[in-house]
């Protein structure tokens, strides 16, 4: 048994679970894994079952991503590792990520290398992240950074009940981006670690696309309202009304926000301005790569 939980948040994907959890059981040393079923309407709780070890907590309701609190909960170990149910951990990743903690007390998320796919890919993020506009201190172990992927990510238990968890309010999209603000305010280090590896294989049986960017955007915005200057809170929303009368999208996404705005303000806490100037040097290497990204693709017609 490893020092690390895996908890995965699952709903209505019994078929890919049991592949997930085939690769989480032949591990070596056998992680403590916790399956937390989002009210599936499907056999997934079936199918956690069937795997002697494995903790299966069912819900009488979805909470989405903040069900990996549930998972969090029930964790007697000090690292929590998160896969989804189309994501697993490599041979020996779970190891090296607890040497990596034991070695540096105040990081408190390790963000790992993502491959995708049978190919083994590199998913976009881990350029990104390699590459952090937040550098990389001499006494931490990796590049800074201030977000993460769900399926890719291990936890110090500590920081992140210190955090919070994810957030019910948001559902799902952009949840990561809440967390690791929250865990940065609590004065914890996040690190990309390149030679932690998780695999992903993108599940067939995921939302819509337009659904999901327009969720991602309600959520962003929430985010915003949660933890940023008042400013920028009512600019981004201005801006999205005046978008919102001729663009549908742009309507569906305001409509969510202002049903949600009124739990957001009770939840409102500004972060540290160590943490503002942080998530403000991110927003601006991240408008100056967009800004670079047309003039390429006008050199390249």
């Amino acid at each position: 048994m490893t020092g690390t939980t895996v908890v995965i948040a699952t709903r209505n994907r019994a078929g890919e679970l049991a592949r997930t959890l085939r690769e989480l059981t032949s591990l070596r040393p056998a992680p403590a894994i916790v399956v937390v079923d989002n009210a599936s309407a499907d056999h997934t709780s079936a199918v956690a079952g069937s795997f002697p070890g494995v903790r299966l907590i069912r819900l009488r309701r979805n909470l989405a991503a903040a069900a990996r609190n549930v998972g969090v909960a029930e964790a007697t170990t000090p690292y929590v590792a998160f896969s989804d149910d189309d994501s697993w951990w490599a041979e020996g990743a779970l190891a090296e990520a607890e040497r990596i903690l034991d070695a540096y007390p105040e990081v408190g998320l390790l963000a790992a290398r993502t491959l995708v796919g049978p190919p083994g890919t590199d998913d976009p993020v881990n350029a990104s992240m390699a590459a952090s506009p937040l550098g990389r201190a001499r006494e931490l172990p990796g590049p800074s950074v201030l977000g993460f992927l769900g399926c890719a990510v291990v936890v110090r238990k500590v920081a992140f009940v210190q955090a919070g968890g994810f957030s019910e309010l948001l559902h799902f999209g952009a949840e990561e981006r809440l967390l690791a603000l929250d865990l940065a305010a609590h004065d914890w280090k996040l690190c990309y670690a390149g030679e932690v590896h998780a695999h992903h294989h993108p599940s067939p049986n995921r939302p819509a696309p337009t659904w999901r960017a327009r969720a991602e955007r309600r959520n962003n915005l929430l985010i915003t309202w949660l933890r940023r200057p008042l400013r920028r809170c009512l600019a981004q929303t201005a801006a999205l009304a005046v978008r919102a009368v001729r663009d549908a999208d742009a309507r569906t996404v305001l409509v969510g926000l202002l049903a949600r705005l009124p739990s957001a303000l009770r939840q409102r806490r500004r972060l540290p301005e160590f943490v503002e100037q942080q998530a403000r040097r991110l927003e601006r290497a991240e408008e100056a790569r967009d800004s670079v990204k047309p003039r390429f693709a006008e050199e390249q017609a």
